[in-house]
């Protein structure tokens, strides 16, 4: 497809509902905020934090960072993205994904979010491949037990195409948790394999990535502040603030404006 321009890319953000008023609740993003300030580990993606982060910090880190009404009496409803901020951090992508490529570097994607992102991920990916950088998969088939109402809870790590994401047997699973990443990581080393010099991820893949020293670029929602919080700490290199929930189609044209951006077309 042709790449969009900037103004063509963040309109498009508004009109689709991946930035501007997006789909995840006001009250979904709160309780998220209060869950990570609480130490839950679901919400923290694998992450520890210099800073004791209060709730109020937590919201008006988001509203710098994100986009997020500032406004804590807003409880209910609607909440934003700011697509100039997305616009921002994937104009960052872009750069560190040249650098990547003019330096040929060791490569990761992975992502929580196999229904959503993987084809956005994939074509960078091979993109960075053409012009000789590695793309570094490991610890293929590591397993791990969730807790779920609802099984199978076992979740398996699978490399498809270059890109990781977990499986629960038969089917791609949305997850949270960073123990994928710790494997695949812990496996390069007891293997004697060098980490990459650079991560793509979200979720735990990115979190627990960042938490290693890996440089990692990070893409999260409004409702997953640990990223963004990590990322203000040093841990993260960027975080790309949209919604992660669409289908793969509709990230077509922020794909192609960072493959364009980057000289990767």
């Amino acid at each position: 497809m042709t790449p969009p321009s900037r103004a063509e890319l963040v309109a498009y953000l508004v009109r689709t509902g991946i930035a501007g008023h997006v789909d995840t609740p006001r009250q979904n993003n709160l309780r998220h905020y209060r869950r990570l300030c609480h130490k839950d580990p679901y919400y923290q993606f694998g992450l520890t934090f210099q800073h004791e982060w209060q709730f109020d910090e937590v919201l008006a880190l988001m509203a710098k960072r994100c986009g997020v009404v500032a406004d804590e009496s807003h409880q209910w409803g609607i909440d934003t993205i700011d697509p100039d901020r997305t616009v921002d951090a994937l104009d960052a992508v872009a750069d560190r994904l040249a650098g990547a490529a003019s330096r040929r570097e060791r490569v990761m994607f992975a992502t929580g979010h196999p229904k959503n992102l993987t084809d956005t991920y994939r074509s960078w990916k091979a993109a960075l491949e053409e012009r000789g950088c590695e793309v570094v998969t490991a610890a293929a088939g590591f397993s791990y037990e969730v807790a779920t109402e609802h099984p199978p809870n076992r979740r398996v790590l699978v490399w498809k195409d270059g890109v990781g994401f977990v499986m629960d047997g038969g089917s791609p699973r949305h997850s949270h948790h960073p123990f994928a990443m710790r494997a695949a990581l812990q496996t390069l080393t007891e293997e004697e394999r060098q980490w990459p010099q650079l991560v793509i991820a979200d979720h735990g893949f990115a979190g627990a990535a960042g938490e290693a020293g890996v440089p990692t670029i990070g893409f999260a929602d409004c409702n997953d502040p640990a990223l963004f919080l990590a990322e203000y700490e040093g841990k993260l290199l960027s975080t790309v603030p949209l919604d992660d929930g669409y289908p793969p189609r509709e990230y077509r044209p922020l794909t192609a404006y960072v493959l364009e951006r980057a000289g990767l077309s």
